[in-house]
């Protein structure tokens, strides 16, 4: 299971996505979180779904890792569909009732809407984080945020401090991954037993993974220092970002999807 978390996980690429503006990609990001929310049925999820797809598609990346990305979080879509299924009711009769609930309609066809929105929204997320590296991305959001700058915001800290968390959860599940590998060659029953057995074998495991944290929190510090690093204030960039026609090409086409959505919702 924790091999299957790419979050954060940066696939290098020639395809038009991984060549576009970091920024333009952000804002599409937007824009995409967007039409899932204004999407109102399941038309409007299809022409998302369709879309997202087909960005998938022409980034290169194998459509294993749409899988792989919703392994984790497969436990929250199932506690989101019995929510959904189990106590929202319908004007008509309830399909199944048994002791205090039931089961209608409108509560399965809610349900589905549901995990196909979550489902939609994490594997168009991944794709920002599988074709832009954390050092773009890192450009990226600093120059979406740096009217900020005005006020005295520390954008420069804030984008570096989003990026290197980003950055460093593939790095702490694979730490995980040889912590519990560890345990269980020491004989440790992780996968046995009750709820309250399985939280406390979790100790041995977060004791060490806290302590490797710190530790390279602390390596990272101390690089940084040894680099002369003092913020972003006179840093200059050794990657300028420019918007090319492309990425506005793109950005007209999203918008033409997003009108698609809309005029789904006043259609039907």
């Amino acid at each position: 299971m924790l091999k299957d978390i790419t979050i954060g996980q940066f696939f290098p690429g020639n395809s038009v996505i991984h060549r576009m503006d970091s920024r333009v990609k952000i804002i599409l990001e937007l824009i995409y979180i967007v039409m899932l929310f204004m999407a109102q049925n399941f038309y409007g999820l299809a022409i998302a779904g369709i879309f997202m797809l087909t960005a998938f598609i022409v980034s290169g990346i194998s459509l294993r890792m749409i899988l792989k990305s919703l392994k984790p979080i497969l436990p929250i879509i199932l506690f989101t569909a019995a929510l959904n299924i189990l106590f929202v009711k319908g004007d008509n009769e309830p399909l199944l009732s048994f002791w205090i609930f039931e089961i209608h309609y409108e509560g399965i066809e809610l349900s589905l809407f549901m995990i196909i929105r979550i489902i939609f929204l994490i594997v168009g997320m991944s794709l920002l984080t599988y074709t832009t590296s954390p050092i773009v991305l890192t450009d990226a959001i600093e120059s979406l945020m740096s009217p900020l700058k005005k006020v005295k915001f520390p954008v420069h800290e804030l984008a570096m401090m989003m990026t290197i968390a980003l950055r460093f959860i593939p790095t702490l599940v694979e730490e995980t991954d040889k912590i519990m590998m560890a345990q269980k060659a020491r004989g440790a029953s992780l996968d046995s037993g009750g709820l309250m057995k399985r939280a406390k074998s979790l100790v041995p495991i977060l004791i060490p993974l806290f302590v490797s944290a710190f530790k390279r929190a602390n390596e990272l510090a101390t690089a940084m220092e040894c680099r002369c690093y003092k913020g972003g204030e006179g840093r200059t960039k050794l990657r300028t970002l420019r918007a090319t026609k492309l990425d506005f090409c793109i950005i007209m086409i999203t918008l033409c999807v997003f009108g698609f959505v809309i005029i789904n919702n006043i259609a039907f």
